[in-house]
């Protein structure tokens, strides 16, 4: 097994996800307390609890995020400019926006510019960060790399490879091809199907400075068992 140099280094890698449509305010309120108790980088979860999320965050270094255009990224860009002023008012300091993928696959690269640009100028007047979500699932490496170029272009602060929603997740390969084509100021978070700290790691190698997950409280326990295994061995 591997050695992670800190888990204070790993749970600053996270974004705790708690997006399921299903999830009950139960859920909700438990992922924000988990998050802070960990004290990984931020929250990501349905939009409507955001304000209450950001209550719960206060005082902490965890941010509270949320989503926009989210799962398929097919609103209207005027919709998704709401969605991130809403998310803004209510206390949210990072978004997860997805990109228009009938546009991408259509090749409208003005289209695609224009709504990016729009929303992270939004984020910015409202103080926060914006990670854009490719959806790699869909497109073959030179549209996501045409993405990244487009996101290095307009300066977000994250390009990210899904959502979590479709079949395929993040890959290490994909990672790799959105680090290679990403100017060095825009990081890249690898989001969908990361369940373990071996995962963590790996993404981590790869060049993914964020990572998206549901199991945070698994791969941080994790996390101090091997270290107190090291150090007592």
């Amino acid at each position: 097994m591997t050695k992670p140099h800190s888990c204070r280094d790993i749970a600053s890698l996270i974004d705790h996800s708690i997006l399921s449509p299903s999830a009950t305010v139960a859920e909700l309120e438990a992922g924000c307390l988990l998050a802070r108790q960990y004290e990984v980088a931020s929250v990501c979860l349905l939009p409507y609890y955001v304000k209450r999320c950001a209550e719960l965050l206060r005082g902490s270094s965890v941010q509270p995020s949320t989503t926009i255009g989210f799962p398929h990224g097919a609103n209207a860009t005027s919709t998704k400019i709401k969605e991130a002023e809403q998310a803004l008012k209510d206390g949210a300091t990072e978004v997860d926006a997805v990109i228009n993928i009938s546009k991408a696959q259509s090749g409208d690269w003005e289209y695609i510019r224009r709504e990016i640009e729009v929303l992270t100028l939004a984020a910015r007047a409202g103080g926060a960060k914006i990670k854009i979500i490719i959806e790699n699932a869909y497109h073959q490496d030179p549209t996501k790399i045409r993405l990244c170029e487009i996101c290095g272009e307009i300066g977000v602060d994250w390009v990210k490879t899904s959502t979590g929603f479709e079949p395929t997740g993040a890959t290490i390969a994909d990672v790799i091809l959105m680090r290679k084509h990403s100017p060095p100021d825009v990081q890249v978070k690898a989001s969908g199907g990361i369940r373990t700290l071996d995962a963590v790691m790996e993404f981590r190698a790869a060049g993914a400075t964020r990572i998206g997950s549901s199991s945070t409280a698994q791969i941080l326990e994790d996390c101090r068992k091997r270290l107190d295994v090291n150090l007592r061995s």
